[in-house]
């Protein structure tokens, strides 16, 4: 069980303290309520480009990491679909470098041309390295925008085309700043050797005064229900031919989201899992094969991934698939193989909750979501699936009419 304390600041700052005296740090989570969904399909990769802007200096602090650094502090953040996450540890008696640099580049970036630039480039080098010079580096994007047609989540997050981040402008930037890097489109945790009511001083001192923005009401497209199979087929310079499919699924807070997460588990988690087992180790028609879920806030994607062994024909290995998905429909699975997945589950579950940070990211997740204490429900939903919940499953998520398939194929 992860207790915590909850307050909100006037100008809508949701808080959470996390109190874990055990440790002899403490770690301030701000999680803001944008990711590349929220994007306008003309101007992509902002988020992402946010997560770099945020270290390049703010009104008053023009190097972020050197004052944490000073105290033994750590930082990083990450961008989704979903978020933009941004997350610092320091020495417990060093908590408030954290919440004035935090609340600092909350309050106004420097916005300097200069800055811009610099992180300009970096996100195009990165799209070149990542996306353009890796092999299959373009898979998941070809992927994604086979299978959704309408929503965002279309495009990836660094951004549909890199045009968009050379030609964003300083206009630009300010804009989304000020929509979206505002304290009522915030959640800020605060976990480790910490009191609530020190937590709630240090955050009316350093973010209380931080105005609020207007209220983001998000109004997405919504994708509609997929009535016939898509398919692709696209090749690189890849060391092998390789599969990708999608299905879609219920998004993160859906009540069979865990149900589908077991389900995705039992095919491909693990190499004791049914495609690993049967098309690796017993017929070795792939070097690796796997299938996870994206776990997105709105409704998301099963992915089936696979890389084929030499020599295999890619119709082979895709019927290969079929026949594995048609087993799980129509043959319930065994109690010990839907307890082996559980335990998986559960001691992944377990682990993420071990360190400070996780727990402070998923205390915010769960916010993010509508209820913090979701975070302690988590076990005893996975729990809650049963064989027949994981039968029907598959025969509404694994239906061949819902399936995106990318067959890439490698150049001779």
């Amino acid at each position: 069980m992860i207790e915590f304390d909850q307050f909100t600041l006037d100008n809508g700052l949701r808080v959470l303290v996390h109190t874990d005296r055990s440790v002899p740090i403490v770690a301030t989570n701000i999680l803001y309520n944008v990711g590349s969904r929220d994007e306008d399909e003309n101007k992509t990769g902002f988020a992402h480009l946010f997560e770099h802007l945020m270290f390049g200096g703010s009104v008053n602090i023009p190097t972020f990491d050197e004052p944490l650094q000073i105290v033994g502090g750590e930082n990083n953040a990450f961008t989704n679909p979903d978020i933009t996450n941004y997350y610092i540890t320091v020495p417990a008696a060093n908590l408030e470098t954290a919440f004035w640099l935090e609340s600092d580049r909350m309050l106004s970036l420097s916005f300097d041309p200069k800055v811009l630039e610099v992180q300009r480039k970096v996100v195009i080098e990165e799209y070149k390295q990542n996306y353009l010079n890796q092999p299959y580096g373009d898979a998941l994007m070809s992927l994604k925008a086979l299978a959704y047609q309408t929503h965002p989540y279309r495009w990836p997050t660094i951004g549909r085309d890199i045009s968009h981040i050379e030609e964003a402008t300083l206009d630009d930037v300010k804009a989304f700043f000020y929509k979206f890097y505002r304290p009522n489109n915030a959640i800020l945790v605060v976990a480790g050797q910490v009191e609530t009511e020190e937590v709630k001083r240090l955050a009316n001192k350093w973010f209380g005064d931080i105005p609020a923005g207007e209220t983001y009401h998000r109004d997405l497209p919504q994708e509609a229900q997929q009535t016939k199979p898509r398919t692709l087929t696209k090749s690189g310079e890849v060391p092998a031919h390789a599969i990708y499919k999608a299905f879609h699924v219920p998004g993160r807070d859906d009540a069979g989201y865990q149900t589908v997460d077991l389900l995705s588990d039992i095919l491909g988690r693990s190499r004791s899992s049914r495609l690993f087992t049967r098309l690796v180790k017993e017929n070795p028609l792939f070097s690796s094969i796997n299938s996870y879920v994206t776990g997105s806030v709105d409704p998301g994607l099963l992915i089936i991934h696979g890389r084929l062994n030499q020599g295999v024909e890619l119709d082979t290995a895709n019927s290969a698939i079929d026949t594995i998905i048609r087993e799980i429909q129509e043959q319930p699975i065994s109690n010990d193989e839907l307890r082996k997945v559980k335990n998986q589950a559960e001691s992944t579950l377990v682990f993420s909750e071990i360190e400070l940070l996780n727990r402070a990211m998923n205390l915010a997740f769960s916010t993010l979501l509508g209820n913090p204490d979701l975070i302690n429900q988590e076990s005893e939903k996975i729990q809650a699936v049963n064989t027949d919940e994981i039968q029907r499953s598959s025969q509404e998520i694994l239906d061949p009419e819902n399936s995106s398939t990318l067959f890439y194929e490698a150049n001779d």
